[in-house]
């Protein structure tokens, strides 16, 4: 059955260099899509995305909203790529406070950004908020990289009522993405801002790599892994929580993340 498949790219190639997650990014959606599926495909826009080269544009009625992210309000601007190869549009989270620089983590002395942390919150918030305008439903969203790791948190909380997000379901894929550094001391804090509690986020009270992985396996509803070695406490952890697994394929193959998702689905409708 034909689905509804929200995909949320930390990296996507062309529009970033080669990697194992950005070239998922780009065959991926496009598989799913050419399986019979409605997809839409959601991530940063760094600085250095080609904006021109790349035929980026701003999407008028999507964009203007403001996203407030520890007392401060930040303008969401959305824009708008098409691969036109694949037939397949990617939309752009863009924010010149956050996402404007000509780095994706690190500055060029390679020090991690202090507002690491905001731009996490931002980016969850930006593509939920996004989606709700765009008055789409997606039965899966299906989340890349350790950027949007507070997607499933607002999912199943703040937005759960939402009819949007009702009946969507949560699949993970976690990478060898693993960053040293600990976001923002406060990170916890202004996470708790939007309403949530202590018990919601009292895993990120330290809050490094493998923290904001298992706040988001926690939250979501399947796990799958897309690189050959992933951090082996997250590894231990997913398979501890018992929720549906995919181990690492060395092929892509389409066909085994859509019956996934139809696992998922249908799990999901039994337990109702």
């Amino acid at each position: 059955m034909s689905k509804n498949i929200l995909y949320v790219f930390q990296e996507i190639t062309p529009y970033l260099p080669e990697t194992t997650m950005s070239l998922m990014g780009r065959n991926l959606p496009q598989k799913i899509q050419e399986l019979g599926n409605q997809i839409r495909v959601f991530m940063p826009r760094y600085g250095l995305v080609k904006e021109r080269r790349h035929q980026l544009h701003e999407v008028i009625r999507l964009s203007g909203m403001n996203i407030v992210v520890d007392d401060m309000d930040h303008s969401l601007i959305i824009k708008v790529a098409s691969i036109q190869s694949a037939r397949m549009q990617v939309y752009f989270i863009d924010n010149e406070d956050f996402f404007h620089r000509k780095n994706l983590f690190h500055d060029d002395e390679n020090k991690f950004f202090e507002d690491n942390d905001e731009r996490v919150l931002f980016f969850a918030r930006g593509v939920l908020e996004t989606i709700k305008k765009l008055r789409w439903s997606p039965d899966v969203v299906h989340i890349n990289g350790w950027l949007g790791s507070l997607i499933p948190l607002y999912m199943k909380k703040s937005f759960r009522e939402d009819p949007i997000f009702h009946d969507s379901k949560i699949v993970l894929s976690l990478f060898d993405d693993e960053f040293n550094e600990e976001l923002n001391s406060n990170f916890s804090k202004k996470v708790k801002n939007d309403g949530f509690s202590d018990k919601d986020v009292r895993n990120i009270c330290v809050p490094n790599y493998v923290n904001i992985l298992k706040l988001a396996i926690d939250n979501c509803d399947g796990i799958i892994q897309a690189t050959e070695t992933i951090n082996p406490e997250l590894k231990s952890y997913v398979i501890r929580s018992g929720k549906p697994f995919i181990d690492y394929q060395e092929e892509l193959d389409a066909n085994v993340y859509s019956d996934f998702y139809d696992i998922i689905c249908s799990e999901a409708s039994v337990k109702a």
